[in-house]
């Protein structure tokens, strides 16, 4: 069976000025979390609202509302999933996207492609935990992997 990740998370462009802090314990995990200002973080994905809802969109079972809200379910005959989320504008790009659920890794990357990756470099702000953490770490954490 496919890789199931967990996650509650805040999806950014990773800022260039992002830095490495201090290992950290997140949910069992060794992390480096990533030092970066909000201001940094929210500067905004290389693409529109409209782009990413769009995008967002042609995903099969992906229901998204105008506002930017969506819910995205898994296909008949596989294990249930499903992710909720929230787009967020900031005027010319969309500043980040909210996502919390579980999804299988290989419809997490489709979702995330929606949002410019992998051409565009992610940072992902773990809500409950109140850490920044790059891709590896991300992946690792939701995972559930130490």
């Amino acid at each position: 069976m496919a890789e199931m990740l967990q996650f509650y998370m805040q999806v950014y462009a990773r800022p260039a000025e992002a830095a490495p802090g201090p290992p950290q314990i997140v949910a069992g995990c060794r992390v480096t979390p990533l030092v970066a200002s909000q201001a940094d973080l929210v500067a905004g994905l290389p693409i529109t609202f409209e782009q990413a809802a769009g995008a967002l969109g042609q995903l099969p079972r992906m229901f998204i509302e105008p506002d930017g809200s969506f819910v995205w379910v898994s296909p008949e005959g596989e294990p249930a999933w499903q992710v909720d989320g929230v787009l967020y504008d900031r005027g010319q790009r969309l500043a980040y996207a909210e996502l919390k659920g579980c999804c299988r890794a290989a419809s997490l990357d489709e979702l995330l492609a929606a949002l410019g990756w992998p051409q565009t470099a992610l940072a992902f702000a773990l809500v409950p935990h109140g850490v920044v953490l790059g891709e590896e770490d991300f992946r690792r954490v939701a995972a559930g992997l130490s």
